[in-house]
This record gives C-alpha cells, structure tokens and sequence, in this order.
C-alpha cells in the first residue's frame, strides 16, 4: 500500500484519494494539532479516521493496509464542530424588519434565510439551537436540511417562543388596532395556566425540540419595558410540567433579575442574555444546575446601531442603548462565581457567520481560550442532550469535524479562520 509519506508531492490538493477505491468510505484526516476538549489538552500530529459518518479512531499516523481518501491539514488545528445554543437561524436585524413582515410572505423569509444556514456552516458552527422564529420557519429548514434539500447546520428548534400578552414574543405589540386583535396559544401568547399548558402542548404538535419563554421584557419588542417581569410562578411552573412530559427543556429569555429568578426557580434548563443578573439569581443557577448562555455580542451590535439614528425605532433605541453595553459585565461577574455556561450568540440579531466573534468577547471578559471553546463544544451538547453522539472528537461520535489555521488557544481570534468543515462526515469547506 502507498503510505502517507509517498503522497506528499500532491498534498497542495488539500483532498486526494489513495488505495483502489475513489468512493471509499473511509477517510482520514491528519492534523498538525488537535484540541481535546475533554481533556483539555492540545495534541500534536493527530489522524481522525472517519468511517461514513462517524469517528472510527484517532491515530499517530494513517494506519497501514487500508483504504480511503486522506486529508491533510499540516497547519491547522482540529476541533469539534461548534455549537451556537441561541440563534435565530431564519431572519437577520434590519432597519426595514419591523416594516418587512408587513410586506412579505413567510415564504419570502424563507427562501432568503437559505444564505443565513450556510454561512452559519461555513464558519463552523455545525449544530445551533434555534430560539424563536414565526410560521415554523426554523422547524421547516431543520428538516429540510436532515433531508438534504438544503445546506445548513444541523438545528435544535423552538417553534414560536411563548409570551404573554404585550410581552416580549407578543407578535401583534406595536400595531394599530385593527391588526393588534388577541392572539392565542397558536401564535405563542399564553396568559393563565391552561393557555400555558396549551401553547407547549402546540409547539409539540408543530414539531418543536425545545421550548422557548420570554421571561421579562426584551430590547427589539415594541414594548416599553426590556426587564419586567412577565410571567407568574404559576404559569411557570404550567409550562415546565408540561413541557416536561413531553420530553421538552425550556430556555428562558430574561434580561431583569425578578423574571429571571422565578424562571430559574421553576426550573428552566437555561438562562439566554441574563442582562440583569444579580448575586441571588447566580446563587440559585448553581443551585438548580441552570446555564447561562451569555450572547454578548448581540448586546454590542444593539447597543452600537442604536447611535444610527432611524435604526431602532423610538421604543426600541433607548432600551438598546440600556442594556446592550451591560451584558459582557454580566458574563464576567457570572464566570467568576461558577455559573455554568454554554456558548450563545443571539445570531440572527448580529450577522449570520459572525457567531465567532462571541469568542473574543468572552475571553476579553476572563474566560480562558480553552474554556470559553469548551462552551461552544462539549458544554454545549451536554445542554442539547447529545454528549453521547457529538461535542468531542472521540471514536463512535459522529463526525462533526472542523479546523482552524493556528492554534485558538494562543489567539483566540484564530476561530474566525475556519479553512475546513466536515458534518456528519461530509466535506461543506476544504
């Protein structure tokens, strides 16, 4: 058989095929580093053999008297696919977004969102939890992308959020009368324990794998407060017994600390933006095991367009400009008292393919390199349920695979140079 050494002179193809077969199912990737993040420990020259889709061993060299195509990646280094728990994979923020859903069809937005799953891919991020979207938009490209009729991350999906009345998810706040009406459990807005049991018992009818509570006000609502409470611990605790037998977990928006607190208290599986977040509330985090999902750079990009005049409108501008600047303080002080955290962007708010940047910003806060990748990988698939089958590179996982040029832990800035991604064990970038 011809060894890897013989197959230099044609390595600045980046993909070749050796042995008999140019359809094998096998494939080796050779890294010049890899980072194992349950370990916690960077390793130098490793191979990651992948049979069809999963992760059949990891070598010091390509192992002899086999078949299969070879990757080489000298200078690279290997990680798990990442993964981003708050996103909004089918929309992006605009000036014209309030207006546009107004103007368009939920058609339109989907055909437009297609861009938004593949860049999300291409820079790395190969599972996202998606935390809210209207028409069942997110549940529709999950399954279009298991069934391969587009390209996209795979997606961990929560239907239409729930909201009370006037609340954050309320999708008629801001509009005139005649269009204002009183929406129900269909369209997310619950109010009293039986309209909360009904509204996760819909998401589950729609296909839903998660469900998702705006517990306080929120910055892009058209809605005067962004941290008021706006559920009761009644109705809290309706939605997570229910959701509960329906195998469900619950994220909880939450900006102030009353709503978040009684959102923890009933026992939501994660806390996303936690702006407001005080030495009670990271108490009972630790208590009850809750996550943190931080999505720093979402209260950056708010904070900044809010200084364009015309981008956010009048109710919307001054709570931007409130809590946007706050919430990397937040994650600093919550890192330092041991809350769990899970990485989480808010995408869909920023730039799709700008879920990267969230890194920097935690390490800027005091997180380590290793730490704050470890949040976007083996912390991530412990929130999703999936530490069996993903989050690490390990044998009999599936093989979600990506790499950098660089090394991330000496610059962590290198995760915004994905040169290689492979998901569920086929080539997307090389």
């Amino acid at each position: 058989m011809r060894t890897y050494h013989s197959l230099v002179f044609i390595v600045s193809l980046g993909i070749f095929t050796f042995g008999s077969s140019a359809f094998a199912a096998d494939t080796f990737i050779r890294c010049g580093q890899l980072l194992d993040v349950v370990a916690g420990e960077l390793k130098q020259d490793q191979v990651i053999h992948v049979t069809d889709n999963k992760i059949a061993g990891i070598f010091a060299e390509v192992p002899r008297d086999t078949n299969g195509e070879l990757i080489h990646l000298p200078d690279q280094t290997c990680l798990p696919g990442l993964m981003d728990m708050h996103v909004h994979i089918t929309s992006e923020t605009d000036p014209q977004r309030f207006v546009q859903q107004f103007q368009r069809d939920p058609t339109d937005f989907a055909y437009a969102s297609v861009k938004f799953a593949e860049r999300t891919l291409q820079a790395g991020f190969t599972l996202v939890r998606d935390l809210g979207s209207s028409d069942n938009l997110a549940i529709a490209m999950r399954n279009a992308i298991d069934r391969g009729d587009i390209v996209g991350p795979r997606i961990v999906a929560a239907g239409k959020s729930l909201a009370t009345t006037g609340g954050h998810a309320d999708p008629t706040n801001g509009v005139n009368s005649r269009l204002r009406a009183d929406p129900g459990a269909a369209e997310g807005v619950v109010n009293g324990i039986s309209e909360a049991r009904k509204g996760v018992r819909q998401r589950y009818k729609e296909g839903a794998d998660l469900i998702k509570i705006t517990a306080t006000g929120g910055v892009l609502s058209q809605a005067a407060s962004g941290q008021n409470a706006q559920f009761f611990d009644d109705e809290l605790a309706a939605i997570i017994s229910t959701a509960k037998d329906y195998g469900f977990k619950v994220a909880a928006h939450a900006h102030g600390a009353e709503g978040m607190l009684r959102a923890v208290n009933a026992g939501v599986a994660s806390i996303e933006h936690g702006t407001y977040m005080d030495k009670a509330t990271m108490r009972a985090m630790k208590r009850m095991g809750t996550y943190y999902v931080p999505t720093i750079i979402a209260g950056k990009f708010v904070a900044e367009k809010a200084e364009i005049d015309g981008f956010f409108s009048s109710v919307v501008r001054p709570k931007a400009l409130a809590i946007g600047p706050k919430i990397q303080d937040t994650f600093s002080r919550a890192y330092a008292a041991g809350v769990k955290i899970a990485f989480g962007t808010d995408t869909g708010v920023s730039p799709h393919g700008d879920n990267w940047k969230e890194f920097g910003y935690m390490v800027e806060a005091g997180m380590p390199p290793l730490e704050a990748i470890q949040t976007a990988t083996i912390i991530a698939a412990d929130l999703v349920d999936k530490t069996d089958s993903l989050g690490s590179i390990e044998p009999g996982k599936l093989a979600d695979i990506i790499a950098v040029d660089g090394n991330p832990l000496n610059d962590i800035a290198t995760m915004g140079n994905v040169s290689f991604v492979m998901k569920n064990g086929k080539v997307y970038r090389q």
